[in-house]
């Protein structure tokens, strides 16, 4: 099986093609070099990277690719991302970096020499195979999906050996290296090439080169630092154009879908898009924790969790979630919730600093959640009972974890083992957010009538420092008072 079509993607309405037109098509066009000093966004930091993994893997060929493309129906594909892993090794963040892969063939005691095989830009006539792909290829055409980079353009870009994907094919039907590790899972024609099963079951070899993919990005550096947080100062901007739009959005009979698209909007304009699917729930499907249908109306006496953020172009997004009065004021008993959940995350804050647990944040968090839940009378048993592991009957009301790594992904580095990530520490470097929450069902019995329905998150995103942590999305404003003053300020 190979790694690259060769016949060209066209559709069944796509008119014939006269050997007149194609020969036309072949001749008269000017050359459209990049600039020779354009590089990747963090191409200092991608030798120091790739060091790293080499020395995780000595001998051993790792391979790492982008993906590739996934119908979404008929014949239109799923926008296309890469890998987190792949951009985090080769800076190549972009939607023309399908079906490309990224090598590190062993050198010997200097360790590895990363490769990057990809499908570099069509030739324009002359080429039996390849040349009407520009023009005529649906899926990889220039004219249909806009310029590639060749493959020296795609060098200078990163300062990596670049090889044409017809050139891993032959590789991958050579004689084998005694180790190869694969970045499975990720692109079915490679992990076939490769004689991977394609099933969820990892062998323990690829297992380890994704943990340790993971594992290696948990700590950011400044330059990823200053991404995110790019990311958060967009998102900020995103949520206060929502709350401009909800006199619009409250007149509309599905109000959820007005707020999705104003703040996917802002994301598109600012980056890549979202970070993730936008939460835009009102009233109880604010209880429903990862609520994206979005189809419902708006009541100016509800509550809106929105949990939204926006992805950078070279990835990296930010994850915050507040939860609005829709009419800018809350009720008594919204207020009460609500300042259970704030000081379940102020505690949470403060348990941030190296050195800590990773855990403990959501230990602190969730110890303020159950007393609260136990002073209204709504836990049967006291707030120590239920926290015990042998009961933590108080997650009722909870149910998710307080928090995660954030990155290039929003639950980033997820394939790290426990040790290093859940079991393990924090250190001067990791992001996360805390997001402590109440999910008050509707039809919940064990709840008095007025809390029923009721679902609040706060949720921020922070850097670990040298002495604890900094609120990187300290620009929205987090208590009652302040959210009310600042709803008001921009709706007015």
């Amino acid at each position: 099986m190979t790694l690259r079509q060769t016949g060209l993607n066209t559709g069944s309405h796509d008119l014939p093609v006269s050997p007149a037109l194609d020969s036309f098509m072949g001749t008269s066009w000017a050359p459209t070099p990049l600039p020779a000093d354009q590089r990747v966004p963090g191409y200092a930091a991608l030798p120091g990277r790739h060091a790293r993994l080499s020395a995780a893997f000595p001998g051993e060929r790792l391979i790492v690719p982008a993906g590739e493309l996934k119908v979404r129906s008929n014949d239109t594909d799923y926008r296309f991302r890469p890998h987190s892993a792949y951009a985090w090794l080769t800076g190549l963040t972009g939607e023309d970096q399908v079906g490309h892969v990224l090598v590190l063939e062993p050198a010997g005691p200097e360790g590895h020499e990363p490769v990057l095989y990809l499908r570099p830009r069509s030739p324009r006539g002359g080429d039996p195979v390849r040349g009407a792909e520009f023009y005529r290829d649906r899926r990889y055409g220039e004219f249909w999906v806009g310029r590639r980079p060749d493959l020296a353009e795609a060098s200078r870009l990163t300062g990596l050996a670049t090889g044409h994907l017809d050139d891993l094919d032959k590789l991958l039907t050579g004689p084998q290296p005694a180790g190869t590790r694969v970045l499975a899972g990720i692109a079915p024609s490679l992990d076939a090439a490769t004689g991977r099963p394609g099933s969820p079951q990892l062998a323990a070899g690829d297992a380890a080169l994704a943990a340790v993919l993971s594992e290696l990005r948990l700590v950011k550096d400044a330059w990823e630092v200053d991404q995110l947080q790019l990311s958060v100062d967009h998102t900020v901007l995103g949520f206060q154009d929502v709350v401009r739009a909800l006199p619009d959005a409250l007149r509309h009979h599905r109000g959820e879908r007005w707020i999705e698209g104003v703040f996917n909007l802002r994301a598109r304009a600012e980056g890549n898009g979202t970070g993730y699917e936008t939460i835009a729930a009102s009233g109880a499907h604010a209880c429903v924790l990862h609520w994206i249908r979005n189809d419902g109306a708006l009541d100016p006496g509800a509550l809106l969790l929105l949990d939204a953020g926006v992805e950078t172009d070279t990835l990296y997004t930010a994850d915050i979630t507040r939860t609005l009065p829709l009419s800018g004021t809350f009720t008594d008993v919204q207020r009460q919730a609500y300042e259970l959940v704030l000081a379940a995350q102020d505690a949470g804050i403060a348990a941030l600093r190296p050195g800590a647990r990773f855990r403990d944040f959501h230990h602190a968090a969730m110890r303020v959640i159950a007393e609260g839940l136990a002073d209204w009378g709504v836990l049967r048993v006291p707030a120590e009972q239920a926290l015990a592991e042998d009961s933590g009957v108080y997650r009722r009301y909870t149910l998710c974890g307080t928090g995660h790594m954030l990155g290039l992904d929003v639950h980033d580095c997820a394939k790290a083992r426990a040790e290093t990530y859940l079991d393990g520490v924090l250190e001067e470097g990791h992001v996360l957010t805390v997001e402590p929450g109440l999910y008050l069902q509707p039809d919940d019995e064990t709840l008095p009538l007025e809390l029923r329905g009721l679902g609040i998150r706060i949720e921020d995103d922070l850097v670990i420092t040298s002495d604890g942590a900094r609120l990187m999305s300290g620009a929205l404003p987090r208590t009652v008072p302040a959210l009310e003053s600042w709803m008001s300020a921009l709706l007015a």
